[in-house]
């Protein structure tokens, strides 16, 4: 799990207590915004956004921003594709910015393409996560979280695991609410898991024999 906190009003202090309750909680890293790196995270992993949250920036800003985060001690990069030229078709186009990227941030710093699958159709879908196998990216990701048209779908999930097989990981994120979401994801072929609500989700686990 990413223990997430993004929000634009985030302070120093709820960035300190998201990695206080992280490390409480057991997570594999806490994702938090460029600004608050570096980030003494506690032995957790730490990963940050890039393009964030509407993935229209040039691909040589993402890639500066990406090679700061690198540079200030992030062990992951989630970035947003520019998903206009997904939807016109254009996947040269996000290839070649995902490849900016991870030019940028190259391995072992895990890179995240967040594809705003809400957005996309079933085609466009398959389309970009190929171009993000292409261009060297560790893990495809539903969604900011920010994006008007929704979250992540267990369809998506399925689609994208689909998609990409084993090569790549899959990131579930944005609306992932209850542990029964979390569940349905996971077993839609989610490897991550990207969460805000990580201590309710969890909650749900241990109090329901169920899982």
């Amino acid at each position: 799990m990413d223990h997430t906190l993004l929000k634009p009003e985030a302070t120093r202090a709820d960035v300190e207590a998201l990695v206080e309750e992280g490390v409480r909680l057991g997570v594999y890293s806490v994702c938090v915004s460029p600004s608050f790196l570096p980030l003494d995270a506690r032995g957790l992993k730490v990963a940050t956004v890039v393009g964030f949250p509407s993935g229209k920036h040039h691909s040589d800003v993402k890639a500066a921003e990406a090679a700061r985060a690198v540079r200030d001690g992030a062990d992951e990069v989630d970035m947003v594709l520019d998903v206009g030229a997904a939807k016109q078709g254009a996947f040269e186009s996000v290839q070649a910015d995902i490849a900016a990227v991870r030019a940028a941030a190259p391995s072992p710093t895990v890179l995240k393409v967040i594809i705003e699958s809400a957005a996309l159709t079933d085609d466009e879908i398959v389309a970009v996560c190929r171009a993000a196998e292409a261009a060297g990216a560790d893990f495809v990701k539903t969604s900011t979280g920010f994006h008007p048209a929704g979250g992540a779908s267990v369809h998506a999930v399925g689609l994208m695991a689909a998609t990409v097989g084993e090569r790549l990981g899959i990131k579930a994120s944005g609306g992932i609410r209850s542990t029964a979401d979390a569940v349905a994801m996971v077993e839609a072929g989610a490897t991550r898991l990207g969460l805000s609500g990580t201590a309710a989700v969890l909650g749900g686990l241990e109090s329901d024999s169920a899982y």
